[in-house]
């Protein structure tokens, strides 16, 4: 399986996982000239932007370790153009969090970076 396929692969499993735990998923995979974002949902009163990592082994690291500060400035890019292009109100809260995959093991990380 290519990079792209396992990358898809994940993003649906954390869909699924992020759904039990209460998100609302409202976008998968928003693509625009600068980037894009894994997933884009709502959680308790948030827009949450979404990056989803994965990780067979640690051998490159594990997947937070992959969320580094390039990453996520251009995750914020990737936000402030979602935002502007869908007329969202200013006033409305944002957060990024980032699902995990090490092997078997996920965990969702809330507010994993500010703006």
């Amino acid at each position: 399986m290519n990079k792209r396929a396992v990358g898809t692969e994940y993003e649906k499993k954390a869909a699924a996982y992020l759904e039990k735990h209460g998100y609302r998923i409202f976008c998968r995979n928003y693509r625009c000239r600068m980037g894009e974002i894994d997933l884009v949902a709502g959680h308790e009163g948030y827009l949450v932007f979404i990056e989803v990592k994965y990780r067979a082994n640690e051998r490159d690291g594990n997947a937070l370790e992959a969320v580094d500060l390039k990453k996520q400035q251009r995750i914020v890019r990737v936000a402030r153009w979602f935002l502007m292009e869908r007329h969202i109100p200013e006033n409305q809260p944002v957060r990024f969090d980032v699902v995990a995959f090490d092997g078997k093991e996920v965990q969702i990380v809330r507010d994993a970076f500010w703006t």
